[in-house]
């Protein structure tokens, strides 16, 4: 028995060690990726106010401000301006190309310059990593002087979506091992070790209380129905302090005749047949009851 919770014991702990390890790696991992994320698109608002102040300096305007950087969803933004300005389509593609190269996450993008009035498109254009399925047209056209908008959107990275599939897949993982957790611990609680199988493991000596035996190193020693009761108590409890009333009724008061010297008698021969084994000895608590030492 004492083995049998060792065993339960390190498989607790086992469990235990592994849960904390991949709750850990959850944690870091999210709080990496918004960590990550967070600074990610702060150098991209950059980046993409930078492109609006070299496009008003293509255009002749060194003084008017790039209004800030506004978010219209998770990868959109939209560059403002405060003045109205004019612009050449070539120099547009040309400075959003090379400053968005420096973006690890910006691949892919629709560019999208629209009327502040009514929101109408004035010109639009897409770039992808693979440069033959970029959508580039009337570059040698000049837009005429007026008030614009710059809508950019980029498309969902590979990075982000790689780290959301290592969270799903580790919270995943994660519930399956907590689900094999609580399982063995119901199963522990629905069936308590040895009251199925009668067999309980005290130190060396084996207690095989359906055949009223006990096995101690080969040899083995017969049990009357009496002892076996009582050590089938003790063994349930080892290292504990069972009461000797406890002992008394539990054992003989369903024969209706309580016998107090019976029980010390019975201890006693408990004693020789366990004296084998050193590290086994029933002891008396003074003025409570015996107790099953098993060191």
């Amino acid at each position: 028995m004492h083995l049998s919770r060792n065993l339960i014991s390190r498989k607790r702990k086992y469990l235990f060690v592994l849960t904390f390890i991949l709750f850990s790696a959850v944690i870091y991992a999210a709080f990496r990726t918004e960590g990550s994320d967070g600074f990610d698109f702060a150098r991209r608002e950059i980046l993409l106010r930078k492109i609006g102040h070299e496009l008003l300096l293509q255009s002749g305007d060194s003084t008017s401000r790039v209004l800030p950087v506004k978010k219209i969803s998770e990868n959109e933004y939209q560059i403002r301006f405060e003045n109205d300005f004019s612009f050449q389509p070539d120099s547009l593609v040309n400075i959003t190309s090379r400053l968005l190269v420096k973006d690890p996450f910006a691949s892919c993008f629709i560019v999208n310059v629209l009327n502040c009035g009514n929101s109408s498109v004035a010109y639009g254009y897409s770039i992808s990593k693979n440069e033959k399925d970029d959508i580039v047209t009337c570059l040698g056209r000049r837009q005429p002087k007026a008030c614009y908008m710059i809508n950019i959107k980029f498309k969902p990275t590979e990075i982000i979506t790689a780290n959301s599939k290592y969270l799903l897949g580790s919270l995943s993982i994660l519930a399956f091992v907590g689900f094999v957790f609580l399982k063995s611990v119901k199963s522990r609680k629905e069936k308590p070790d040895n009251q199925n199988t009668g067999i309980y493991s005290l130190g060396s000596v084996l207690f095989d209380a359906n055949n009223r035996k006990l096995i101690i190193n080969g040899n083995t020693i017969d049990l009357t129905a009496t002892e076996t009761r009582v050590l089938v108590i003790f063994a349930s409890s080892p290292n504990k302090t069972v009461e000797r009333n406890r002992l008394q009724k539990e054992i003989w008061e369903d024969d209706g005749v309580i016998v107090g010297r019976s029980l010390d008698m019975f201890i006693s021969k408990l004693r020789k047949k366990l004296e084998s084994d050193p590290n086994i000895n029933i002891v008396v608590v003074r003025s409570k009851g015996y107790k099953l030492e098993i060191n």
